[in-house]
């Protein structure tokens, strides 16, 4: 029987650019977010992680979640739920201590090392066609 992770992060847009991190043990970049705590929701999970990860306060948009599933890279038996929120945010940026970089990346140049959920994100929330 398949194991089901579920993650939630925001999806946070300004000026044609997308706000994401690199983080953990990985390579690509990502919207902030992380797997769903016991005793959180997905939206409470998406304001906590954008605090731990990158200092910011959220606003989640009362707009239709983007909901992707994916195998987890590696553990083929456990799917990966990603439930992303579009949102907007307060504060300024500092990196937790799990993150080693952050970027407004450019919507109409994205560059490859992206995570798969990153382009059809976007294209849910109309910034790609």
């Amino acid at each position: 029987m398949n194991k089901v992770i579920m993650v939630s992060g925001p999806v946070i847009v300004r000026d044609n650019k997308v706000l994401v991190d690199i983080s953990g043990g990985d390579s690509f970049w990502k919207f902030c977010g992380g797997q769903v705590r016991e005793g959180m929701n997905l939206k409470e999970t998406a304001k906590f992680k954008a605090r731990e990860e990158l200092g910011i306060e959220v606003s989640l948009k009362d707009e239709e979640s983007f909901i992707m599933s994916l195998p987890k890279p590696g553990e083929e038996d456990k799917d990966v739920v990603l439930v992303h929120f579009l949102a907007d945010y307060s504060g300024e940026i500092r990196l937790g201590e799990e993150v080693y970089e952050w970027a407004w990346l450019d919507i109409d140049n994205l560059p490859d090392n992206l995570a798969p959920n990153i382009r059809p994100a976007l294209r849910h929330f109309g910034f790609l066609e």
